[in-house]
């Protein structure tokens, strides 16, 4: 039996999580069908520009995400402080970009309109923004405004109806900073893997290269959890590594020829010489502003699993 979401998700554990929505039976989300020859391709453009504008919205900050050909892969960061210091108002402005909201609820943002309502109405105003509040900092809701707009879009080019997702997205939880690097890194090089692309900066609609273009131009991306460099007394929210490292990372990691995979980086030059940034440039980036472990992944569970497999290799051998 499937874990229950509430058991998946639990913000005093980690607010990293690695999100996969599969097309329902491995249809084409994207790509070009090797049955139709129909090219989806420009769909991958959809789910890109659904991604940045829900991460506007939500105070759900997008780590990585790499756009496949019938599926994504997602690793996500919940910020609920960030929900909590909205106010009433900021809270229903954001949600009705995704919804309609209530009568109330438009009446209230209707400058207007808001004199006239009584104590009892913005009593209620009060206790339906509580809800959104909390859906605005859900990874459900996230899914679920990202899922439900591109199956709608999607049915609606293919003149049809029905399920477009296989079931529920699938979920882990990445308790340390090892798992979460290890996971980005795993969703970044999904494209090489597939052979869909040969480097990190020609991975279309990945994190990757969006993180590359905007680095040669001396900027992170705005609508991306930026960089925050390695942990330190008041350090500022962002991830804790160095942008230039983690580069290095998955460049280092996309040359390892796996058996189960067919492609891994087979550029002679390192990534960094490639890029040709200033070592400058890449401490600016980051200082500047200041399914295979189940549902949850962590040195302690990484370290146990070998062990494990040791003790396993022992006892056989």
């Amino acid at each position: 039996m499937p874990t229950p979401r509430r058991s998946q998700i639990s913000l005093s554990d980690t607010p990293y999580y690695h999100c996969i929505s599969r097309c329902v039976r491995r249809a084409f989300l994207c790509g070009i069908d090797p049955y139709s020859q129909k090219s989806y391709e420009h769909r991958r453009q959809w789910v890109e520009d659904r991604l940045h504008f829900l991460a506007s919205l939500f105070a759900i900050d997008i780590c990585a995400y790499a756009v496949m050909s019938n599926h994504t892969h997602l690793v996500l960061h919940i910020d609920k402080q960030q929900a909590d210091s909205w106010t009433t108002e900021q809270v229903l402005e954001r949600w009705h970009q995704l919804h309609k909201g209530t009568l109330l609820t438009q009446q209230y943002l209707n400058k207007e309109k808001r004199p006239s309502m009584t104590p009892a109405m913005l009593e209620a105003v009060e206790r339906i923004a509580t809800v959104y509040r909390t859906r605005l900092h859900d990874i459900s809701w996230f899914m679920r405004s990202l899922n439900e707009y591109i199956a709608r879009e999607a049915n609606k080019e293919d003149e049809c109806t029905g399920r477009f997702w296989e079931g529920r997205f699938k979920s882990q939880a990445l308790l340390d900073e090892a798992a979460l690097a290890a996971c980005m890194a795993y969703v970044d090089l999904n494209p090489i893997r597939a052979k869909m692309a040969d480097t990190p900066e020609n991975s279309d609609h990945t994190s990757i290269k969006q993180r590359i273009d905007m680095a040669k131009q001396g900027q992170q991306p705005t609508l991306l959890m930026l960089f925050a460099g390695n942990p330190r007394a008041g350090m500022p929210k962002g991830l804790p590594f160095e942008l230039k490292d983690y580069v290095a990372l998955v460049d280092a990691t996309g040359r390892v020829m796996r058996e189960d995979k067919r492609g891994y980086i087979k550029h002679g030059s390192p990534i960094l010489t490639r890029l040709l940034i200033d070592d400058d440039i890449w401490i600016e980036l980051t200082h500047g502003f200041e399914s295979r472990f189940g549902s949850a992944v962590g040195m302690e569970i990484i370290e146990r699993r070998l062990s494990q497999s040791a003790s396993h290799f022992r006892s056989t051998g």
